[in-house]
């Protein structure tokens, strides 16, 4: 079945086994589980007088109660794919076109909460696919009602039939701000390794702004501690929409970062004050011809300047160390911040910086 996704999944070193596979296989569209596990010989404790890791309870221990055991059980429930639709509501529709199969693919993105049918079961198969593919995941707590559920699904046709295919997902948070705002924490976010690289996390990022810009109780969303993949996907999706904002025209990037921008990036597109600068630069650098030597200084002093308002943060700390620390714990202090805080250092996280950026900038001339 060309839809359904396999996976071969070992944490860690198991003990105990010759030969051993541990065979993980989701059906695509609502992600029915067949887990077996198969090996050659196993230790016996009676006659080795050793024991082999208990691999399958701590498979179980993930996945949810219901998969199956038995192929043949398993390729039944291919037959009722047919039955399967996606939860919730059609947020978007996009096609991506795809080289091998040589056609244009369709795409669709729905927001689902737990009150849709089925939604929960479902999900709670969806969000194994964390524990397979990124390390420090967890589950959440689907009790909470200030969660929401972003989906993408491949729509496809098969044999006369419109099928649909899990793609990937993201959940979101909605923290209360006082007095009577909210603001929404995309908490995680996975597209499953056969569509990666084809764009889906910047249309599903974009869908999910899109979604929170129409909400007047929205205040701005975040992150909770972003991985570097995901804030370069944030800064693509963000200059994608703030590039046609007019307080980010050529001549009043020029000018320098205001507060303008942040007043009219938070308020049209709920966007804070931290990732609109970093916008801002983003689209200076593009704004800017790095040929020119005063153009090209006067950037790298904007951004440099950011760039080290850690350190004089630390100056200020220090001017109060000095009225309350020993001599010896004062050098102390002031070593670590010289050791901290070098230029050759502040030049290369300004590298780096632009280095991002022109990829940002490649990413959206081709967009």
């Amino acid at each position: 079945y060309d839809h359904s996704f396999f996976f071969s999944f070992l944490s860690e070193v198991a003990f105990g086994y010759k030969g051993l596979k541990i065979l993980l296989y989701y059906i695509a569209g609502n992600l029915s589980t067949l887990f077996r596990i198969e090996y050659t010989s196993k230790v016996n404790e009676k006659f080795d007088c050793v024991e082999a890791d208990d691999v399958e309870s701590k498979i179980r221990e993930i996945i949810p109660p219901g998969f199956c055991t038995n192929t043949d059980d398993f390729v039944s429930l291919l037959e009722k794919e047919v039955n399967f639709k996606p939860f919730g509501m059609l947020l978007h529709t996009y096609s991506v076109h795809n080289e091998e199969a040589g056609e244009d693919i369709t795409y669709q993105i729905y927001k689902a909460d737990m009150t849709c049918p089925g939604f929960q079961e479902y999900h709670e198969r969806l969000q194994t696919f964390l524990m397979w593919f990124i390390e420090t995941a967890s589950f959440i707590d689907i009790d909470d009602e200030r969660w929401n559920y972003f989906l993408v699904f491949e729509k496809y046709n098969k044999d006369g039939a419109t099928l649909f295919a899990t793609v990937g997902y993201m959940t979101v948070y909605n923290y209360y701000v006082y007095p009577d705002k909210t603001r929404p924490r995309v908490s995680q976010m996975l597209i499953l390794p056969p569509f990666q690289g084809e764009g889906h996390g910047a249309q599903l990022l974009e869908t999910v702004h899109r979604y929170y810009m129409s909400s007047p109780t929205v205040l701005d969303i975040t992150a909770e501690d972003p991985s570097d993949s995901y804030v370069k996907l944030r800064d693509f999706v963000l200059v994608k929409l703030c590039q046609d904002l007019l307080c980010f025209s050529p001549e009043k990037l020029m000018q320098g970062f205001s507060q303008e921008m942040v007043m009219e990036a938070q308020q049209k597109l709920k966007i804070n004050k931290q990732h609109t600068r970093r916008v801002y630069e983003i689209l200076r650098l593009r704004a800017t011809d790095m040929g020119d030597a005063e153009q090209s200084r006067s950037y790298r002093l904007d951004v440099k300047r950011r760039l080290i308002g850690p350190y004089k943060k630390k100056q200020r700390e220090l001017a109060k160390m000095r009225r309350c620390l020993r001599p010896e714990e004062l050098t102390n202090q002031l070593n670590q911040i010289d050791l901290n805080m070098q230029h050759e250092q502040l030049e290369e996280s300004f590298q780096q910086l632009v280095s991002d950026y022109r990829r940002v900038l490649e990413r959206l001339a081709q967009a």
